[in-house]
Order: structure tokens, then sequence, then C-alpha cells
């Protein structure tokens, strides 16, 4: 099992600081958000990631290299704690860029030659998980189940309406479409599509098939991969794993900050902080 991470936007929800540091970069506490992502990835034993990032994201394969100053600084001073915190990830860790802005659907036929043959977990890094079991890992079950390429969806949301939403089958397993942004009152389901998806290889074919339809129609807009999707589900080949655990979406200052608190509470002298702030507003 291999993993792909969407990094190539432009985190305009975050302009100012986004101008020159990657979305993906802004910190939870200490730890850039796409570390979480990385962690879930490696908990649910994913040891290939291929990172879509695009040109003014050079920071990010720096996090991810070795970092040989430092590494000597604090071998000398004996420094073991910080040692483990600038080691770097475990897993083979890979970068290829978007030259343009073009979608999602451009964006993962990025990931064709690194994925071959593997079935392949997609992040999008604004999805944080948090829970006793992965998501990668909750995704990885249902496909060792099912053979079929896996969406996570999230049940009865607030604000419905701003999600895709999943329309199933009669087993509630398969998905049979997905409506982006319904009507109120027209939703086919109350489970809504996240940025966390298992691939089976047979999307690429669909992928460039959509690819030429888009640029023979409107080539200068994204393109996204929800033709592909919509393609497999056609043909029964794309179920459903409703999350167990809580999902935050950093994707927006409010949502960021949630999940800033969520990671900060965690440490008690943090959690402290939290608390004397609240109790003195």
């Amino acid at each position: 099992m291999k993993g792909v991470i969407l990094a190539g936007g432009y985190g305009t929800r975050f302009l100012p600081v986004t101008k020159t540091i990657p979305k993906e970069m802004l910190p939870l506490v200490n730890k850039p958000a796409i570390a979480f992502i990385m962690e879930e990835f490696a908990a649910a034993g994913i040891n290939e990631v291929l990172i879509i990032s695009s040109r003014r994201k050079r920071s990010l394969e720096d996090y991810f290299d070795r970092e040989v100053e430092l590494e000597g600084v604090f071998s000398q001073e004996q420094k073991h704690d910080y040692l483990a915190q600038i080691a770097p990830e475990r897993m083979q860790v890979y970068f290829t860029r978007q030259q343009k802005m073009m979608g999602t659907g451009h964006a993962l036929m990025q990931a064709e030659a690194f994925v071959g043959s593997d079935p392949f977990v997609v992040a999008y890094p604004d999805d944080l998980h948090f829970g006793a079991t992965p998501l990668a890992a909750q995704l990885v079950e249902t496909f060792h189940i099912t053979g079929k390429t896996v969406m996570a969806g999230l049940d009865n949301p607030p604000n419905l309406e701003r999600y895709g939403v999943l329309s199933l089958a009669d087993d509630n397993l398969h998905v049979t479409d997905i409506v982006e942004k319904p009507a109120p009152g027209t939703a086919p389901s109350r489970l809504a599509s996240i940025g966390r998806y298992l691939y089976t290889p047979e999307i690429f074919g669909f992928l460039q098939e959509g690819w030429a339809k888009h640029l023979a129609e409107s080539p200068e807009s994204e393109y996204y991969h929800v033709y592909a999707l919509k393609q497999l589900m056609s043909r029964g080949r794309v179920v459903q794993h409703t999350i167990e655990g809580e999902r935050l979406d950093t994707g927006a200052p409010t949502g960021f900050l949630q999940a800033f608190l969520h990671v900060a509470a965690q440490d008690p002298e943090l959690a402290t902080v939290i608390r004397e702030f609240a109790a003195g507003m």
C-alpha cells in the first residue's frame, strides 16, 4: 500500500502567511499539519509516500530531508531528545510538482508512475483525523474486505450542503453517485465525502479518459477527479467507510484554530493556558 498527499494548492484563505509558507507547514503547536498525515500513514503500514506539491513549496521537501547541521550540534551536545524530534521519516518520501494548478484530477495523474499496480491512499492535508484507529488504516481494512476503491464518509456533519454528499445502494456500502453541495432538502443521504480516499489503480484509465474530454471542452479550467470516480461508481467499484474518530478541517482559519486547540489540549501545561485564557474572556 502506498500513500499520496495532494499539497499543491495556494492556501489563499491563510494569506498573507501562505505567500511564503505552505499551508501544510503551518504548525499545530510544534508540528506542521502535514506531519499528522504522515503519522497516520505510517500507523496504517504505508511506507512509501508521494507528495504532490508546487514550485512555491520547497520547504516541504526540506522538512522531510535530514538537517545535518542540527544533527551535528545536538549529537555534540548529547541532546538525544532533540535528535529524535528532527529524525527524518522512516518511510520513503518522494516529491513531484504540479507545474500548473489544474485541479485534483490533474494532480492525481501525476502519481500514476509512482503507484504502479498498487492500491494507494490519497490524503488532502486539510482533513486531519484523530482517533484510536488511523483513518487510513480504516480504509485499508475496508479495501481488504471489498477489493474496491474506498471513500471516507462523514456521518451527518453540520452544514451538509457544503460537501459532496454520497448516494448509496441498498446495501449502504456501495456508492452509486456523489452530489456536490446539494440544495437544502435534496441531499441523497447524510453521508458527506471528505478528503481521504483509497484508490485502486484502475482509476488512472478513467482519469486519462476524463482529461481528454476536459481538454476538448474547457482546457483552461481545473480538472477534478469526480468524472473518474463516477465511472467507477457506475461499475459498482466504489464503496464507502463511515469514519470512526474525530475529523477536523484545517482548510480555513476557524477549523485550523479548532485543530490547534485540540492538539494543545493534549499537553497539560498548554491545557492550563487554554483554560486560563477562556476563564478571562
